[in-house]
């Protein structure tokens, strides 16, 4: 079947569609009952018992596979190579799985990972798996306060971490935020596992802290077999901003999302065993988790764990560098990454350095694709430059051009159709469907396919307010957008006060919380403005208490170093102006859309309902200037 004939049947008959999908992975016992009609969230493969580890590693031991690469560690900032066979990965995942049943982990359990882009990150996830451990990967760029929360949140009884991790010019010492943050934290974990790097060895904390080396030479400790697991029991819990300024944990569970994967590795990347797939990302965010760990390897692929930047370490060849070297098949990025490397490289002089013949396709996702960089892209690598879009929530791509399915014409700016399981809606402000290329949110009619969020992590009221609310019988994106007369895609941008910062998404209103705990700081927005690098970037508005006199560039510093500290450098804030008032309507809500279409250059729209219009033109020599 062809592209259309695969996605009326996944929304006609979805149980019979899935069911037939599922038998691409192995199960202990296989479903029975394919979808659940569970509120608010339907479950699938509700009888299932399988386990991710196992469809991960094991099975392609088993099959015959053993000596197959499974995982390439490329690092460019120490010069390591090393490649693990599925065997090897096995059997390091299978002893580091009895290790945390050595410490009392047990099936549920959570464990941190904290934890930079080293194959011991890679383990740590699928020992979680193996014995139906929830695992919850926090990324290495976050502040003591930021993995504090999520300590909270999960109540971790462990904690896998390592000293240091590196970035072009610096050790980041992970040890001492670790340590900040669970003196934050309410939640104490038993142990905390640390993985010792040569470039910054961390003093471990007798009692509490345990050497990950020393662990897994001790022979006392058997390897963990894998454990039979139900498909809707949580595989992981992965925090992602929200509205209000706290995370929510969204809740994975271990059979749709080994289904899913499976079938988009098989239909949108068309990867298989024995090919290569290069996701330059981190295993702190979503991608890391689909798209470096579980997919390639539920796939039987090899997938390159990559620790390095696209530029800098040591230049702007680094990504051609490693498709080169490894063979590489798929590349899997983010466009602020090929934006980065353009910028250093325009002719693409670095690229001919390199033999890129095995890359057949470069895949972008993560924030909207700028037809330019697409064009660029695809001009100087002679390649299909394929943009996806998908969130956090859903886990894998929501909207793609599926290559190993039915390629279709490329459309720069928009990342195609809906994937088969899809339902996609443009909907006016009376929640109805609009017509083709009129703009509406963008939201999903349920149930959603296999592999998307199964909760938010011990909030079930906030998976309504936060996704089915808005719309009743549909998930919200919080994206909005159009549909072409083609059935083409367009993202125009968050709804909510998310911003897409080079691929991470970030919460303005949690920027705004850190600025308004300044003394001098009577009042704050935060908004996303554009960038020609990063996508976004975020930029600062305060108001000052009354009778305070302050250095505005000396406080402007003071801020942005403010929520560097309690977000971290992720966060990327780095101008923070001082206004003599915010605009805002006679209700007292502040105008930050106004505001985003001002620093964007568009005709920004202000409302009738403005208490001072005035206010808005003095703004408005400040965001241009």
């Amino acid at each position: 079947m062809g592209y259309r004939e695969e996605f009326d049947q996944s929304l006609a008959d979805p149980r019979g569609y899935w069911g037939e999908q599922a038998r691409a992975i192995d199960w202990f016992r296989p479903p029975e009952q394919v979808l659940t009609d569970e509120e608010p969230v339907p479950r699938w493969f509700a009888d299932g018992i399988l386990n991710t580890c196992y469809n991960a590693l094991d099975r392609h031991v088993i099959n015959g596979g053993a000596d197959a690469p499974a995982l390439i560690q490329h690092s460019a900032m120490t010069g390591a190579r090393r490649t693990y066979t599925y065997a090897e990965l096995l059997e390091h995942t299978a002893k580091l799985a009895g290790v945390l049943r050595a410490l009392g982990v047990e099936r549920d359990d959570r464990v941190i990972i904290y934890q930079p882009m080293i194959p011991e990150a890679v383990m740590s996830m699928l020992a979680c798996a193996r014995i139906g451990a929830i695992h919850s990967v926090v990324f290495g760029g976050f502040a003591p306060s930021e993995l504090a929360a999520r300590i909270d949140g999960a109540e971790p009884k462990v904690i896998i971490s390592a000293s240091c991790g590196l970035e072009p010019g610096r050790v980041v010492e992970y040890h001492p935020i670790l340590e900040k943050a669970l003196e934050r934290a309410d939640h104490a974990p038993e142990h905390c596992i640390v993985v010792q790097r040569e470039q910054a060895p961390a003093e471990l904390k007798e009692g509490r802290d345990l050497d990950f080396a020393q662990l897994m030479r001790s022979t006392a400790i058997k390897p963990a077999p894998a454990a039979d697991v139900a498909a809707t029991d949580p595989l992981y819990i992965l925090y992602t901003s929200g509205t209000t300024g706290k995370p929510k944990g969204i809740v994975r569970d271990n059979g749709g999302h080994a289904v899913a994967l499976a079938y988009a590795m098989r239909t949108i990347y068309d990867i298989g065993p024995g090919e290569v797939m290069f996701t330059a990302s981190d295993v702190g965010w979503v991608v890391g988790h689909s798209f470096i760990v579980y997919g390639p390897l539920i796939a039987g692929a090899t997938t390159v764990l990559y620790e390095g930047k696209p530029v800098g370490t040591p230049d702007a060849g680094a990504f051609w560098k490693v498709v080169a070297e490894h063979g590489v098949k798929a590349l899997f990025t983010a466009p602020t990454a090929i934006r980065a490397i353009r910028k250093v490289d325009p002719d693409a002089e670095l690229v001919a350095a390199h033999d890129t013949s095995s890359l057949q396709t470069l895949f972008l996702a993560g924030e909207r694709t700028d037809p330019d960089t697409l064009t660029w892209a695809g001009e100087k690598l002679g390649v299909p430059v394929v943009d996806n879009w998908w969130q956090t929530e859903t886990g894998w791509p929501i909207a793609a051009n599926l290559r190993g399915l039915e390629p279709m014409p490329i459309k720069p700016g928009s990342p195609s159709v809906p994937v088969p399981g899809y339902d996609v809606a443009v909907l006016g402000p009376d929640g109805e469907r609009v017509g083709p290329d009129t703009e509406g949110a963008i939201a999903i009619r349920l149930p959603l396919p296999p592999g998307t969020l199964a909760g938010v992590w011990r909030d079930p009221q906030r998976m309504i307010d936060s996704y089915l609310k808005a719309y009743p019988g549909y998930y919200s994106t919080g994206d909005g957008g159009v549909i072409d007369a083609d059935g083409y895609l367009t993202i125009l941008g968050r709804t909510d006060d998310v911003i897409n910062v080079a691929g991470h998404r970030l919460s303005t209103g949690a920027m705004e919380a850190v600025l308004a705990t300044h003394p001098a700081v009577a009042e704050c927005a935060v908004i996303g403005v554009a960038d020609e690098l990063k996508g976004q970037v975020p930029r600062g508005f305060v108001v000052l208490k009354e009778g305070q006199s302050v250095e505005p560039d000396q406080l402007a510093a003071e801020l942005v170093q403010l929520v560097r500290d309690e977000i971290g450098a992720v966060a990327a804030l780095r101008r923070v102006d001082v206004v003599a008032a915010l605009p805002k309507t006679r209700s007292g809500k502040i105008l930050r859309k106004t505001m985003r279409e001002i620093a964007d250059g568009k005709d920004a729209v202000v409302p009738s309902t403005i208490e001072d219009p005035a206010v808005v033109d003095d703004l408005r020599d400040v965001l241009t200037s």
